[in-house]
């Protein structure tokens, strides 16, 4: 329960700002305000070789994607990254410095998605997006800059969710799998009665038990909280996944799905990595330009993606 001392002005600053409700507020204000306040992390991001914002094609039209190059080598491999923002905010905007370290720590080449966003667009839409992100890279969308043969996913929080279900959807339709994939503190499961939710999820470490509850009426949409679809990845059989690197923070709510999900993939006999970080909280990644533990964190799961692109 001890807070990363590197950590603690960060969070004074944050709740020096007006206290913000997003549910009782029009979305689109909502989210202005998610991006503002997102602003300030992605200040003086680290240099990448190439950025370049595209296309790319979704099943109901055109989604707004970004492609983070450390090199201008054209064998590189491909990280397909949906970012968090409980299904309901974010976007390559608000997760671009997280995007520009994960590109330069893996070597990979980074495609960010903004896939469609709840509660206008519930499960499955949002994953049906990752997967078409996917299949455009497959697919030989991005040329020759790119290795399309070697191919990881990532995503943090609703985005972790999503790039889980988007390899068990893979499997389940018989497709290749992917080389590996990096998840961070993800929401796995419409569960609330954990008890990292009971000791950590009053506010006090900024994501709340009640927030959650929120974002996942807004993904499920009419879907029910017992739920065995993929909006509920946790809940999947795991078998046949390729080997995942997970990582959890220690003062977050969520912190209980990811080690949930670990005991799960152990007794599916599917291969992992498992990083707990003591002390940050829920979202720590995009601190990463002040707060050396979200560096680090992005460090070792670059490693874990690379030497899996190596073999």
């Amino acid at each position: 329960m001890t807070v990363d001392p590197d950590l603690v002005p960060i969070l004074a600053r944050i709740k020096a700002a007006p206290a913000v409700d997003y549910r009782t507020m029009p979305m689109d204000e909502a989210r202005a305000i998610f991006t503002a306040g997102n602003a300030a992390f992605n200040r003086a991001p680290p240099h990448v070789a190439e950025v370049t914002d595209l296309e790319i094609p979704g099943d109901d039209g055109p989604l707004r994607a970004r492609l983070y190059r450390p090199s201008l080598a054209e064998d590189a491999p491909v990280v397909v990254y949906a970012h968090g923002g409980g299904w309901t905010f974010g976007s390559v905007d608000t997760h671009d410095g997280t995007m520009r370290r994960l590109a330069l720590r893996s070597g990979a080449a980074v495609l960010g998605v903004d896939y469609r966003l709840a509660p206008e667009h519930p499960f499955p839409k949002p994953l049906d997006d990752v997967l078409a992100a996917i299949r455009f890279v497959e697919n030989g969308g991005l040329g020759q800059s790119v290795d399309a043969s070697r191919i990881a996913v990532s995503g943090d929080s609703a985005g972790a969710n999503l790039t889980l279900a988007a390899l068990l959807a893979r499997r389940d339709a018989g497709l290749p799998q992917l080389r590996t994939a990096a998840l961070f503190y993800g929401c796995y499961a419409p569960d609330h009665g954990t008890a990292s939710h009971a000791r950590l999820g009053d506010g006090t470490y900024l994501l709340s038990t009640a927030s959650m509850q929120w974002y996942w009426g807004n993904f499920l949409g009419a879907l029910p909280q017992d739920t065995d679809s993929l909006a509920a990845p946790l809940r999947a059989p795991l078998k046949g996944l390729p080997p995942l690197y997970l990582n959890a923070a220690g003062l977050d709510p969520l912190l209980d799905d990811t080690l949930a999900l670990s005991a799960a993939l152990a007794e599916a006999g599917v291969s992992f990595r498992l990083d707990v970080v003591p002390g940050v909280v829920h979202g720590f990644l995009r601190m990463a330009a002040e707060l050396p533990a979200a560096d680090k964190a992005l460090a070792d799961a670059g490693a874990y993606l690379a030497g899996y692109f190596a073999r």
